[in-house]
């Protein structure tokens, strides 16, 4: 059970209150969260989810980029994701969002990548998914990288990381199938390494319910997955399937890199652990049913920021801002000013 702990390791004093969105189940979530913590909404609109996945963060211009969750389309009554642009503001100038027209067919997740974004594609019943490299510059042209497994059209990517040497790191769950926006599936629930200077693709891990969010550590040693086994496509929640988050070492063998040791790193008690990030103190955050959950980097719960209906997922801005995606809010989370996301080391 969550408990309420002061800044000095004993019980928090009125002169010391923690809002009660953020649950302390270790003293070590303390230094994370800082002494001001806060949450808040930026921006909602309750007419579709348009905050679900990616939360790709370009610090150059202080932007979000999200795409949404799907909906039914008011013009074509055929179920759609749109990607949106949110400038964040400033003191002086309010959180504005901008729909953009993309060709990115049905967008998932996405992470920073030179100049753009990289961006999961899930496709659509007419049009194979893959990752694609979309400009942050109008006309928001993109570029198909990959699409097929020699030859076999991938299921419905979901998320992806980009590894030092370059390569691509991405998840591909059957979940397009199950909500009739893909055709079956073609191969199991895996996740896959592509480097777009060999265009050498392999399978780097498998035996997954439903494969979700990837990351790696800070170090690049080891690579989290989520398995979302929990929810399935079709709507269907089983607590007796997986909701874990799986922890590998990221291995050189015989001139290859090599996942092993595969291990459970955690579970999440409330849904499933969907997005999933570290900081450069290799603390693991993943989206969870009841908000973002934090875990030290030996797998210890240290505590949650509780949001209703849970978060999908998120990403970090700059000193200790994270934004969280829940739907039809945006919502900002203020930690310590010492927090820095791992992807962006800001």
């Amino acid at each position: 059970m969550a408990t309420s702990v002061g800044f000095a390791g004993q019980p928090a004093s009125p002169s010391s209150p923690i809002p009660s969105t953020f649950a302390v189940y270790d003293n070590r979530f303390l230094d994370i969260i800082g002494p001001a913590p806060k949450l808040e909404v930026i921006l909602e609109n309750d007419t579709y989810p348009f905050a679900h996945e990616a939360g790709v963060f370009i610090p150059n211009t202080n932007e979000l980029y999200l795409s949404s969750n799907q909906f039914i389309d008011p013009a074509t009554q055929q179920k759609t994701i749109v990607i949106t642009k949110v400038n964040l503001g400033n003191d002086s100038a309010p959180v504005t969002a901008e729909i953009l027209n993309t060709d990115i067919p049905m967008a998932n997740g996405g992470i920073n990548y030179e100049d753009g974004i990289l961006w999961c594609g899930q496709g659509t019943l007419n049009s194979t998914g893959g990752l694609f490299y979309m400009s942050i510059q109008a006309p928001y042209t993109s570029e198909l990288l990959i699409d097929n497994f020699y030859g076999r059209q991938f299921n419905s990517l979901n998320d992806v990381v980009v590894h030092a040497d370059g390569s691509m790191w991405f998840t591909d769950p059957i979940y397009g199938s199950e909500q009739k926006i893909r055709p079956p599936p073609r191969l199991p629930n895996q996740v896959y390494r592509f480097d777009p200077k060999t265009k050498e693709v392999r399978v780097v891990a498998d035996r997954f319910g439903r494969t979700n969010g990837i990351s790696f550590s800070p170090d690049q040693r080891t690579v989290y997955i989520t398995d979302t086994d929990y929810n399935h496509g079709d709507g269907t929640m089983d607590p007796t399937r997986v909701s874990t988050i799986y922890a590998y070492n990221l291995t050189m063998i015989n001139g290859a890199p090599t996942l092993t040791n595969r291990r459970v790193f955690a579970m999440a008690d409330t849904g499933a652990p969907d997005g999933i990030k570290t900081d450069l103190q290799g603390n693991v955050y993943s989206g969870c049913g009841d908000g973002i959950n934090i875990w030290s980097p030996g797998g210890v719960l240290l505590g949650k920021i509780l949001v209703k209906g849970g978060i999908a997922n998120f990403s970090f801005g700059r000193n200790g801002r994270m934004f969280l995606l829940g739907e039809n809010k945006l919502w900002v989370a203020q930690l310590s000013s010492q927090v820095k996301g791992s992807i962006l080391n800001i």
